[in-house]
């Protein structure tokens, strides 16, 4: 169900503060978007990849991975950002970190994708901002994709003959639907 609200009371807003409801609280163009909390599944494969990739892919890389962090054009802050599930950075991109959000585009971003949430219609705003890689892994499903900004248009990445899904930003593959798990 969507809503929309004119305004929002500052009562309401300051309980939604207070409590930690506003935590993935969105600016869309001026406009608040208060989706619900991630479910417990949402949360624990956003857990579990962002502990990979701490582990094992940002310490050869000098690299940094962060979850729920606000995500703003140049000036666009605090009128219009979005809320990745997790962004990552290469050390060239360090210098967007405002500590409080992200000003300018992160090498990559990953949405988990839940039923009737926004992710599709963030896809226009990670473009404008130059968001090299957008990763969306279907939550029910598991699945991951991998879209590639060129021309300014995102493309989705296809899977190698054995179902993994080449990162070119970050170098990780992940399995597809019909990937086989590698032993390295």
């Amino acid at each position: 169900m969507r809503v929309v609200i004119s305004s929002l009371l500052p009562d309401i807003q300051a309980e939604r503060k207070r409590t930690g409801l506003d935590r993935w609280d969105e600016m869309w163009e001026g406009v608040l978007h208060m989706p619900p909390m991630p479910n417990r599944d949402h949360q624990d494969l956003e857990g579990s990849l962002e502990t990979y990739l701490r582990f094992n892919w940002t310490p050869p890389r000098l690299a940094k991975v962060y979850h729920q962090i606000n995500v703003a054009a140049m000036g666009g802050w605090p009128n219009d950002y979005r809320i990745p599930d997790l962004v990552m950075l290469l050390p060239q991109s360090f210098a967007i970190d405002r500590n409080e959000y992200f000003e300018g585009a992160p090498d990559a971003v990953v949405e988990i994708q839940s039923p009737g949430d926004e992710t599709d219609e963030k896809m226009p705003f990670y473009r404008d901002l130059g968001v090299p890689e957008v990763w969306i892994i279907h939550g029910d499903t598991r699945t991951p994709e991998i879209h590639l900004l060129k021309r300014r248009r995102y493309k989705r990445q296809t899977a190698t003959r054995e179902g993994w899904i080449v990162s070119p930003r970050t170098g990780i593959e992940l399995a597809g639907r019909n990937g086989n798990r590698r032993s390295d």
